[in-house]
């Protein structure tokens, strides 16, 4: 007889567990897409950027909702890190690509050392009337632009370049 409460309460238990995990799922927040992808809102800390960076920082407007925020970050030369005034955003593309924005005063050289580490010309692109070089590193590409402003952008990642071209459209 004792072993029969011993299986019944057993499996009480197993239904009571499984009651509260199964809650648990309904009301803790998951991801929706299935694809492991935690995403990020950036609209409000690049307005926070834009207004902390002393170059125009730029993020994009109107891309479409494939493309995920993942990570965004803007560190002031004043954390003295050795990245002057850095803002980085990345995205996962609609392809499943990364690419992200790279913003920074220090100069072009030391950027795209960082951001790009053996890239080597490519070419150049035309995007949304203004001319970025193209470079191909061992692992990613980039665009990179560099204009009267003080700061070196560069659209890097494992995007294709019509990816970091549509980005690099929609920066404003």
């Amino acid at each position: 007889m004792r072993g029969r409460q011993t299986v019944r309460d057993m499996v009480l238990s197993m239904l009571a567990v499984g009651v509260v995990v199964w809650i648990g799922y309904l009301f803790l927040p998951h991801d929706a897409s299935g694809d492991g992808v935690h995403t990020k809102d950036y609209r409000v800390a690049a307005a926070s950027a834009k207004r902390a960076a002393p170059y125009p920082l730029l993020a994009p407007e109107g891309l479409s909702d494939r493309w995920r925020a993942t990570s965004v970050t803007y560190e002031p030369a004043s954390l003295g890190k050795g990245k002057g005034n850095a803002w980085h955003l990345g995205f996962v593309t609609p392809s499943g690509q990364y690419a992200a924005v790279e913003q920074s005063d220090l100069g072009r050289d030391a950027v795209l050392a960082t951001t790009v580490a053996g890239g080597k010309p490519d070419g150049t692109a035309e995007v949304a009337g203004r001319s970025w070089e193209r470079l191909q590193g061992p692992k990613e590409r980039a665009l990179t632009v560099q204009d009267g402003t003080g700061a070196t952008t560069v659209l890097t990642g494992t995007a294709s370049y019509e990816e970091l071209a549509e980005l690099a459209q929609a920066l404003k």
